[in-house]
């Protein structure tokens, strides 16, 4: 077994879409990245990334490179997915927070867990995902960010 940690943050700016988890959620901002600067996804492929020793996200997806613009996070974990798999891994267990003062994310909770489940082949039941805010302190408090924070479990596809 082997366990990676990720981090992700991003601007929020107008005219973009707030993509989290791979879900659109109503809010007057979004998050600006090459990609769709899905904070949460970042962090748990990362983390992903980071237990199977095949180094980050920028590594494999570098924003340098034209392809991956405006390209659906989810693809990217599903990409990640597969290179742990070649390499003889599996998901166990996902754990992850999203730091954000708003919106409020709850009722996207599910959708979330779903389609992180999904791209890791995993059942939901094996994924968790938090909210929390900062109470207005630092970047996210005022609304200048959104970060998110991912631990994952990795086990050999032997074990």
């Amino acid at each position: 077994m082997r366990v990676g940690i990720g981090y992700d943050v991003h601007r929020l700016v107008e005219n973009r879409p707030l993509i989290l988890g791979g879900v659109t959620i109503p809010f007057v901002k979004g998050l600006r990245g090459h990609s769709d600067a899905d904070v949460l996804i970042h962090a748990i492929s990362d983390a992903v990334l980071g237990a199977i020793a095949l180094g980050d996200i920028g590594t494999h997806f570098p924003d340098t490179d034209d392809s991956y613009k405006d390209i659906s996070s989810l693809t990217i974990l599903k990409q990640i997915q597969g290179m742990a798999r070649q390499h003889g891994f599996s998901c166990s267990n996902v754990d992850a927070v999203i730091v954000a003062q708003e919106p409020k994310l709850a009722k996207h909770m599910d959708e979330m867990k779903k389609n992180i489940a999904r791209c890791l082949e995993i059942e939901t039941s094996r994924v968790n995902i938090k909210a929390t805010t900062t109470e207005g302190l630092g970047f996210e408090g005022t609304g200048q960010g959104i970060s998110a924070h991912a631990v994952v479990l990795m086990c050999t596809t032997a074990e």
